[in-house]
């Protein structure tokens, strides 16, 4: 559920509406009965943009520019209307000739650009945005807009500097905190996003989608405590007062260790709501606990007898099972997928428990069949990767490590497959230093047997290089 991302995306929504001239119609005014003076025929098209008649501000804005022809705020604002009124190709021809006339406006570049960027026009937006940067270097509208753009071009590296600068302007708003946290997110530095959503939360205490996303943030990083700080400030500000945020936050507290606060919003609904199927599947889930101990499976066992198409309890006894017996978790998780084709999560389940079985070239095809339909299925990379290295696949298995470490580079264990897998194809130089951002990375404890596997290893393989051995990795 991502009810709260969806109202933002509607508060979003809303604002550009209002800035594009949206509101309650007014009745229509004849220019030609105005006094023509300019200004005055501008600022009755400014009233008619904001209260949502577009038309009426359009004829207002031309009559104000055949009055006045190097008038480039009624220029601007006329093409802020059509882009309002899908009008697109003219809005372009009216903001160009905005700056024209004014080629200084960094606001005009900024503000139109941004618009272009929410429409997702990078071929315009873009170079708009640019330009708009090139005249005012602290411009955060422009900054972060860009970044958007660059974001969705897969540009992230851009996107982090731009949305960085951005922040270093003093004014930067929470909001702006959180889009660089977002684009941080997405490059896998979860340290740093913490960060820059805590300062979107000093500058903003009340934005709840900054407080959104600490908690879920939070919870990911294993810090309980914390994220029930941001949960009660999420449901002390009625973010439970629909059926889908209710879902969301009782998922929350369950994920916080937190069953009865969990049950507790549930219990909270309409007795309508309590009958939702996801809604009878969360409670059964959260009450049946996570299948950890052999009373627990018994107790969900029990429970399916009684509702043997419930797709979740059956996914989560396949996770349940999946180490303890990888034959039943195979079932479990292969009824889940027939009742859920599509599921990405069961799928993803069943090939795990076929790995754990050891039926690697089965779960192979589950695998990328679940990729091909979402690319960023992190879980599916990581058991691909597994089971492609365990078939000794291993030009395959470093494709799908080097996504993982793209995706997740604070993560030890990906380099020392990475390393493994690069020595058995002889590609020493690789082999190195997949090796050496292992022990960089490496937990003393956790990883103490891969730690001494590659410092036994290092010595040889460094003098293998040393002696030109080795074959070159395909280019």
């Amino acid at each position: 559920m991502n009810t709260l991302w969806q109202q933002r995306a509607l508060i979003g929504a809303a604002i550009l509406f209002l800035l594009l001239g949206g509101g309650a119609s007014i009745r229509a005014q004849d220019p030609a009965s105005v006094e023509e003076d300019p200004v005055k025929l501008f600022e009755r098209g400014q009233d008619a943009h904001a209260k949502g008649d577009l038309k009426t501000a359009i004829e207002f804005y031309d009559a104000a520019i055949r009055l006045k022809p190097e008038f480039p705020e009624a220029e601007f604002q006329r093409a802020l209307a059509l882009l309002s009124s899908n009008q697109k190709d003219e809005a372009l021809k009216g903001f160009h000739r905005t700056v024209d006339l004014r080629p200084d406006w960094a606001f005009a570049y900024a503000r139109f650009g941004s618009l272009l960027s929410y429409l997702n026009d990078a071929k315009n937006g873009e170079p708009i945005l640019r330009k708009a940067i090139e005249l005012d270097r602290q411009n955060v509208e422009a900054l972060v807009a860009l970044a958007d753009l660059r974001l969705r071009a897969g540009d992230i590296n851009e996107a982090l500097t731009l949305s960085r600068t951005a922040t270093s302007s003093k004014t930067a708003t929470a909001s702006t905190w959180r889009k660089r946290s977002f684009i941080e997110l997405k490059a896998g530095d979860k340290v740093t996003a913490l960060a820059s959503i805590d300062k979107a939360l000093t500058i903003d205490p009340n934005d709840l989608g900054a407080r959104y996303d600490r908690a879920k943030l939070r919870l990911e990083n294993g810090d309980k405590t914390g994220a029930l700080d941001d949960i009660r400030a999420l449901e002390k500000a009625g973010h439970a007062t629909d059926l889908p945020a209710a879902i969301e936050l009782a998922q929350f507290y369950d994920r916080a260790g937190q069953p009865d606060e969990a049950l507790r919003i549930l219990d909270g609904l309409s007795e309508k709501d309590k009958r939702m199927p996801e809604v009878v599947a969360l409670r059964t889930e959260i009450a049946g606990g996570d299948g950890s101990s052999p009373e627990q499976r018994t107790a969900l066992e029990q429970m399916l007898e009684r509702d043997p198409k419930n797709a979740a309890l059956l996914a989560k006894l396949g996770a349940a099972y999946r180490r303890v017996d990888p034959t039943k978790s195979q079932d479990y998780f292969y009824r889940a997928l027939q009742i859920e084709p599509a599921n990405a999560r069961y799928a993803t389940g069943y090939a795990a428990a076929l790995i754990q079985g050891r039926r690697f070239a089965e779960a192979v095809p589950i695998l990328r069949a679940v990729i091909a339909r979402n690319a960023d299925e992190y879980p599916a990379h990581a058991n691909l990767a597994l089971a492609l290295f365990e078939l000794k696949d291993f030009p395959s298995a470093i494709r799908e490590y080097e996504w993982i470490a793209g995706a997740r580079p604070e993560l030890a264990a990906t380099y020392f497959f990475l390393g493994v897998a690069h020595d058995n194809l002889q590609q020493y130089p690789e082999a190195l230093d997949a090796y050496e951002k292992f022990l960089a990375r490496a937990d003393a404890t956790a990883n103490n047997l891969e730690i001494d596997k590659v410092n036994l290893r290092l010595p040889v393989l460094r003098e293998q290089i040393k002696r030109g051995q080795g074959k070159r990795k395909p280019s």
